[in-house]
């Protein structure tokens, strides 16, 4: 498995690269793919969300997303991680997510935060705050989209959604928890523990290294 950082970049943009990397992945044109990134501030609302749960879509650009989930916000301050990768085995679809999750609440424990996953909430919390949202697509085995883990967002863009469609939860942070890092530190630990989760090794590569697939549309 290879990792690209593409910086910082937007949605829409890492969208369509998304759709490309899922094609060559399929074709074996690629390796299955970690993408790094931040995005600009969008909101973007899953295949089956309440558009009600847009408060205001006057201050920040709303994105339609071909993944599960509701409504939510990525921004400066989070790690984006789209995992392009094929699934194998039994019960596949729930394992992959179940190592989405534990790597999240792996990274926030070497920061001695306690985090979980609730099976009635999607994401990794943090009391009753959220911590990681997390929303996927898997078609014919290969898998899009992925999580957003706040690192040190702006919360005030936050007020423009009622995040996941979940009215009695809240948002934190790796900053509002107490923990001076970085965006780059802490893609480089989400990265490795992906990569111990999912069972597959990782090496970094530059996107101008990333062969069998065009990055700009």
């Amino acid at each position: 498995m290879i990792a690209i950082d593409l910086g910082r970049i937007g949605y829409v943009d890492a969208l369509a690269l998304q759709h490309r990397l899922v094609a060559a992945r399929t074709d074996d044109r690629v390796d299955d793919v970690l993408v790094v990134c931040e995005h600009d501030p969008v909101y973007t609302v899953g295949r089956h969300a309440d558009h009600g749960n847009v408060l205001d879509a006057a201050t920040i650009p709303v994105v339609r997303a071909d993944r599960g989930g509701d409504v939510t916000y990525h921004g400066p301050g989070q790690v984006i991680v789209y995992p392009i990768i094929r699934l194998t085995g039994p019960r596949r679809v729930r394992a992959y997510v179940d190592a989405l999750l534990a790597a999240c609440i792996r990274v926030a424990a070497d920061h001695g935060i306690t985090a979980h996953a609730a099976a009635s909430r999607p994401g990794v919390w943090v009391g009753n705050d959220k911590l990681v949202a997390v929303g996927v697509r898997v078609q014919r085995g290969g898998t899009s989209h992925g999580l957003a883990f706040n690192v040190d967002p702006d919360f005030s863009h936050y007020a423009g959604i009622v995040p996941c469609g979940i009215t009695d939860g809240g948002v934190c942070s790796l900053a509002s928890l107490g923990v001076d890092t970085t965006v780059t530190a802490t893609a480089a630990t989400l990265v490795d523990a992906l990569a111990d989760t999912l069972d597959r090794p990782v090496r970094w590569v530059s996107p101008e290294d990333l062969d069998g697939v065009e990055l700009a549309a």
